[in-house]
Order: C-alpha cells, then sequence, then structure tokens
C-alpha cells in the first residue's frame, strides 16, 4: 500500500514546500487540493511548463489525484456546466502531472429539491465530465460524501456513470451515514480506487491514533479486500485552523502507520 497526504493539511503551501515535506516524511504521493492558497490549481504559474514535474520525478513522488471542488448538485445546468468546465480544466492539469483521476462532489440535495432529481443531475454530469475528459486519459472519482456520503448512496450514481470509480472516505461515511467502515467497505467493492484515512475524537479530527475513529476496522478491510492503491492522509487544516500544523501531522501519519498499520 502507498501513502500520500492532501494539501488540505497545507493549503498556503508553495509546491516546493509540499514536496519537501512529503520526502522526508516518507510519502509515496501527493493528493493535491489547495496550493499557494488556489483551489483551481491549474491557474498557478507553478504547473506551466515541466520543471515542477521533474522535480516531483528527482523526489520519487507521483501526484496520486487532483481534488477538484467540482459539485453536481445545482437545479440550474448552468452552475452544473460550470463545475463541468472546471473539470476539464483539471484533467488537462492532471494529465500532465500524470494524476489518474479528479476527485469530485456529488454532494448535497439543496432546498425545494429530492434525492432522486438530486442523484439524476449528479450522475449525469459525472457521465458528461467523464466522456469530455476521457481523450487526456484521466477518470472520474467521486467521493463519499454530504448527502450521498453511503456507499449505497455513492454506487447508485456511479452505476449511471460508467468509467467513475469511488474514493472512500470511511470517516464522512460514519459521520454522515452511520455506516461503519466493514459495512462500507463491502458495499463498494470493486468501485473501490482511493481511499482517505483521518483519525476523529467527537467528530473532531485528532492526530492520528489519539481519536476514538475505527482505524483497525479501516485497516482489516482493506486487508481483506487487497488493496493495494493509495492511503491517503487527509488532515484538514484548511477547514480546522485551530489543529496542529502540517509539519506536526504529516509526519506523524507516517510514524504511527509504520508503528501501527501491520501489526496483526
Amino acid at each position: 500500500m502507498k501513502l500520500s497526504f492532501s494539501t488540505l493539511a497545507c493549503p498556503d503551501w508553495t509546491m516546493p514546500q509540499i514536496i519537501a515535506i512529503a520526502g522526508s516524511a516518507g510519502y509515496d504521493g501527493i493528493e493535491l487540493r489547495f496550493v499557494e492558497g488556489e483551489d483551481s490549481i491549474w491557474k498557478l504559474p507553478v504547473f506551466r511548463g515541466n520543471a515542477i514535474i521533474q522535480t516531483l520525478r528527482d523526489h520519487g513522488l507521483s501526484i496520486c489525484c487532483l481534488d477538484t471542488s467540482c459539485r453536481f448538485h445545482s437545479p440550474d445546468k448552468a452552475e452544473r456546466e460550470r463545475w463541468i468546465a472546471e473539470g476539464e480544466r483539471m484533467a488537462e492539469l492532471a494529465a500532465r502531472l500524470s494524476a489518474p483521476a479528479l476527485r469530485v462532489f456529488g454532494d448535497s440535495i439543496q432546498p425545494g429539491e429530492n434525492r432522486e432529481a438530486t442523484r439524476k443531475w449528479i450522475a449525469e454530469s459525472i457521465h458528461e465530465l467523464a466522456e469530455r475528459i476521457e481523450s487526456f486519459g484521466v477518470k472520474v472519482w467521486l467521493e463519499t460524501h454530504g448527502d450521498f456520503a453511503s456507499a449505497i448512496e455513492t454506487l447508485s450514481i456511479v452505476r449511471d456513470a460508467p468509467q467513475t470509480g469511488v474514493i472512500w472516505d470511511s470517516a464522512n461515511c460514519l459521520i454522515e451515514a452511520k455506516e461503519r467502515p466493514r459495512d462500507g467497505a463491502a458495499k463498494l467493492g470493486t468501485a473501490l480506487r482511493h481511499v482517505h484515512i483521518k483519525d476523529l475524537l467527537n467528530g473532531k479530527p485528532v492526530l492520528t491514533g489519539e481519536g476514538d475513529f475505527p482505524l483497525h476496522e479501516l485497516r482489516d478491510v482493506l486487508r481483506e479486500q487487497k488493496y493495494d492503491g493509495y492511503l491517503s492522509f487527509e488532515w484538514e487544516k484548511k477547514w480546522h485552523p485551530e489543529i496542529p500544523a502540517a509539519e506536526i501531522a504529516l509526519p506523524h501519519f507516517t510514524r504511527w502507520f509504520q508503528e501501527n498499520w501491520n501489526r496483526a
């Protein structure tokens, strides 16, 4: 299993800073979410040209996923199209960085709307995005999130959007859908492409191993499924500025993993 982290941990950092900590803390990959405070990272000058690509190669690092802010729950077709266009721009960058996929959201049933209609908009939008970026060789991965966080709800969308995989955030599933890791994994099965990991205490992020999230249950089900993709540490400093800094949390996670993950 390979280790990565989301740049939610260090949203204002530059790419050289991100690459430096990834290398020193022993990560295999980076999941790009924010860079220099920007989530539409295709806009950043650092990603023009090949210098950053070479730097990643020199450090033996891969970009395992580009995390977009794209969400397709709006009843407004023009708004959904705006997010599809954003996904296209991000996919072009993903291809240049040799990232396999884009992360997108469903996400939440809007006031006055219903689940069935919202599910339809999401599936249609993801299918449209997947078709538009097929030539880039980049896939679309839907995260378990919001009102469609459960495995069953996520799969109901993926089934209607061929060529789409799932990013499993089992903490989201537990918080938003009361779904434990073992139940979620059993339902997701072969749709699983990428896994987020974080620890929680009373629903709030804490350093790995200091919370009450069933991390060992997550470990056991991934072993049973013979999952060999990325396990991506999501330290949500962007959304929780009060938690410890990335300089503390990112190396702490790799140490915890080395000391605990392979225990019986």
